[in-house]
């Protein structure tokens, strides 16, 4: 990313869109992008383009998307022990990229309709989550939040750890629960939980990957 700050911090989450197709160029791009994540995560990662239906035939009114025909669905290995985690660390990934190149997104973790999607899930593999993602009527806008104190165990502590804090507490989770907790332990070790909510492993991976955008992966290492 050219400007991790403004990338960051001018990403909301958006769910209602334009019917603006996504031009080929970024499809083409986003679709690289993708390949790349999955050879390196292990990953069945798709993107969807005008594909109305997904959204569309969700009928309650509870986190619904509306007039999105893209999607991007995240899938992977039913075995693996991390699995929401990794799709959440990778699923930001993507996010940030998109929101680079001017598009909206947000991540749906009950709000389509799975038996709509079209994408192949191979034998041994399951879908975890969505993300929608297109031309947003507006950017979005940011949304309460919690304090330094409230998810760090750890309060005095260096400049790259509070930066690291600042960017976990700008990262999207699911009903904003933001119900993580961070502890800075000894020789610059990084601990993280997860709380205890739908969606909170998916909430780590992309907590993590925000975390590490602020406090920069050579000042400490994870836990």
């Amino acid at each position: 990313m050219k400007n991790i700050d403004e990338t960051v911090k001018s990403r909301h989450s958006v769910r209602r869109y334009k019917e603006d197709a996504i031009p080929k160029k970024l499809v083409d791009n986003l679709n690289k992008i993708i390949d790349n994540y999955n050879k390196e995560s292990g990953l069945n990662i798709q993107l969807k383009t005008e594909d109305k239906d997904t959204f569309a035939s969700y009928k309650l009114h509870y986190g619904k998307i509306y007039d999105c025909a893209n999607y991007i669905a995240l899938i992977g290995n039913k075995k693996e022990k991390h699995l929401e985690e990794i799709v959440g660390y990778y699923g930001q990934k993507i996010v940030l990229e998109a929101q680079e190149m001017g598009l909206n997104t947000c991540w749906v973790g009950a709000g389509y309709s799975k038996s709509a999607l079209n994408v192949k899930v191979l034998p041994g593999q399951k879908i975890v989550c969505v993300i929608a993602i297109g031309y947003g009527l507006h950017n979005g806008k940011p949304r309460p939040s919690k304090t330094y104190d409230d998810v760090s165990v750890t309060k005095d502590a260096p400049d790259w750890y509070k930066k690291g804090i600042e960017y976990a507490l700008l990262a999207p989770t699911a009903i904003n629960q933001q119900k993580f907790k961070f502890e800075l332990l000894e020789n610059n070790i990084v601990s993280v939980k997860a709380g205890i909510g739908p969606f909170s492993k998916v909430d780590l991976g992309i907590v993590k990957y925000h975390f590490e955008l602020g406090a920069g992966t050579s000042n400490f290492t994870w836990k």
